[in-house]
């Protein structure tokens, strides 16, 4: 029973760090306890002259689980699974906030619809788009920025920032492409 008490215990500190909130009863400040991305977060906020509020901590936090290319309205139905009370407003909000204080990026992929992904401490990489099924296929090239560093020198332009989207069809769909046309082509032979 004992250990029991301790594991609850070692369990209620873990998420009280996750949620940036000291273990009861330490006398710490929650700043000591919060992750770096909550920390930027609240200093961005804070300059903005706005409170940290529980619902923002928690946008933040679903938004930092989330490894995926999240429109806001996704991020607002994950959220809203675990805060009902929480407006799509105030996720369209914090993501703006979000953006801002360098935590997520807009990335767009062609479906008229603005995405976001990991920014803070993130390494830089293209998307490959597939034009079927949506799927997004993140990858690094050195080749690729290394061509782009030569052609800005060349043309003597400062890079600022490159956004490279490659439009085409993944493997999985051009191998269902293949297999419907295997299908149509059994169903025309003649008889």
């Amino acid at each position: 029973m004992a250990n029991g008490k301790i594991c609850l215990l070692n369990f209620r500190s873990a998420i009280g760090n996750f949620r940036g909130l000291p273990p009861k009863g330490t006398g710490r400040h929650f700043a000591e306890f919060m992750t770096e991305e909550q920390q930027v977060f609240l200093k961005h906020i804070q300059k903005q002259g706005l409170k940290r509020t529980s619902q923002r901590d928690l946008i933040l936090d679903v938004f930092l689980r989330t490894e995926a290319h999240l429109s806001s309205e996704d991020l607002y139905q994950l959220v809203k699974k675990e805060d009902p009370a929480i407006g799509q407003t105030t996720v369209y909000r914090t993501l703006k906030l979000l953006t801002d204080a360098g935590l997520a990026r807009e990335v767009r992929f062609g479906d008229n619809r603005t995405h976001y992904e990991h920014n803070y401490k993130h390494q830089h990489h293209d998307h490959m788009i597939c034009s079927q099924c949506g799927k997004v296929i993140e990858f690094f090239s050195a080749e690729l920025e290394a061509i782009q560093e030569a052609m800005a020198a060349k043309h003597k332009f400062q890079i600022t920032q490159h956004l490279l989207r490659i439009i085409g069809i993944c493997a999985d769909c051009r191998r269902a492409n293949r297999e419907t046309s295997k299908q149509k082509a059994v169903v025309a032979q003649p008889v």
